[in-house]
């Protein structure tokens, strides 16, 4: 189903542009008139991290007239692998700032606006406001709640991405464009349950991968805006990139939809922390009153080389991670031995007065584990705060961080 162009066309192109975007206006379904439309373009990007890269990029080289990025961090060495818009003269710089610089290099005809502050409940619609389309590349649930029914209150629509090893999907989210097109939570009704998915940081993404998902980002943000083919409105596109296997699912509108169904019951935005929540909350009883700091555990680990102590240390990632840094004396059982059961076996005896103490990267994990444990009965558990990211900026920084 084709849809009319979101965008009217600028009154005309210069002699530059018709020489830039020439590649553009010899094909029947841009031409000039798709051309002027770009021009005429405002689009927010959220996010200039792995999506958001080649995303700015593509949308740059085609010539959308006003690109916003939303981007609050900065540029660290690990971004490197993937978000190609920085590079090693931009370490410690503002990723916005690096992103605008790398989009004026590629076209100084575009303007680009800075939203550099975290999006939250207090300042999400004064961003969104007047921008005809939004591209999502943020990485947690949270945020693509609340950019949903941000977009969703304000009729805008979005192109919706995301990434996570090998794995990509992406779709066109626009309910207020038709009748029967649904929204994120059409497809995602509620979160995974805290601590079920891992983020990129902890599992990881195939660099590459975000140039696949990204691209198609930005080929669905440019038929939305000029008004060319079909869009992928109410249907979910998935790449395997491990296999080169490619599948289209259709997404039906959901009437039960809490967004945009019949009876909707969310009518404003909301607490999107604590709707997603980064731990259960069996893992935040548990962290209460459980919780060390990486400075006491080195006393620990001091206590138990000199022999006055004795506990196990237990490393919860997985064993790729365990290879990049480690803390001296951990013992490596994965998260998932702790989900289906195999890790107890691989622990004391619960009466073997041997306290348990756990760590992961940053503590997240490691507090799904420590609930775990102490409903097996290590009552003295305790798990790392900050994880070996702390330890290694803390205690050990001769060791790479991730």
């Amino acid at each position: 189903m084709s849809f009319p162009a979101l965008v009217e066309p600028a009154d005309e192109l210069t002699i530059d542009e018709v020489r830039r975007y020439s590649r553009h206006l010899i094909i029947p379904d841009v031409a000039m008139d798709g051309q002027k439309r770009l021009k005429n373009a405002k689009v927010l990007v959220i996010g200039a991290g792995g999506l958001g890269s080649p995303a700015l990029l593509y949308l740059a080289a085609a010539g959308v007239g006003t690109l916003g990025i939303a981007e609050f961090d900065e540029v660290d060495e690990s971004n490197l692998q993937r978000q190609v818009i920085h590079g090693m003269s931009d370490l410690g710089k503002p990723k916005g700032l690096s992103a605008k610089e790398s989009i004026l290099e590629i076209n100084p005809l575009v303007d680009v606006v800075l939203h550099e502050e975290r999006l939250d409940n207090d300042n999400v619609f004064d961003v969104f406001k007047g921008y005809d389309l939004i591209v999502d590349g943020t990485d947690n649930f949270a945020t693509r709640y609340m950019v949903n029914d941000a977009a969703y209150f304000l009729g805008i629509p979005y192109v919706w991405g995301s990434i996570y090893r090998f794995d990509g999907q992406a779709s066109v989210f626009a309910p207020t464009m038709a009748d029967d097109a649904p929204c994120y939570r059409c497809l995602y009704p509620e979160p995974p349950p805290p601590g079920m998915v891992p983020s990129c940081a902890e599992g990881g993404v195939l660099g590459v991968l975000c140039a696949s998902i990204g691209s198609i980002q930005v080929n669905e943000a440019i038929k939305l805006l000029i008004g060319a083919g079909e869009p992928a409105i109410g249907k979910l596109v998935i790449y395997d990139a491990l296999e080169l296997e490619w599948r289209k699912l259709k997404v039906r509108k959901d009437p039960n939809c809490a967004l945009c169904g019949e009876n909707p019951t969310v009518t404003g935005l909301i607490d999107y922390e604590t709707f997603c929540g980064a731990i259960s909350e069996e893992a935040a009883d548990a962290a209460v009153d459980a919780t060390i700091s990486v400075t006491q555990l080195a006393s620990l680990l001091k206590e138990r080389e000199e022999g006055s102590r004795d506990f196990v240390l237990v490393d919860v990632r997985e064993p790729a991670e365990a290879e990049i840094n480690h803390i001296p004396g951990a013992v490596l059982i994965p998260k998932g031995e702790f989900l289906n059961g195999n890790a107890l076996s691989q622990l004391p005896p619960v009466d073997s007065g041997k306290q348990l103490v756990l760590h992961c990267k940053s503590g997240v994990r490691s507090a799904e584990c420590l609930a775990i444990v102490k409903g097996a009965g290590y009552d003295d558990a305790v798990h790392v705060g900050g994880g070996v990211v702390a330890w290694v900026n803390q205690i050990d920084p001769s060791q790479p961080s991730y």
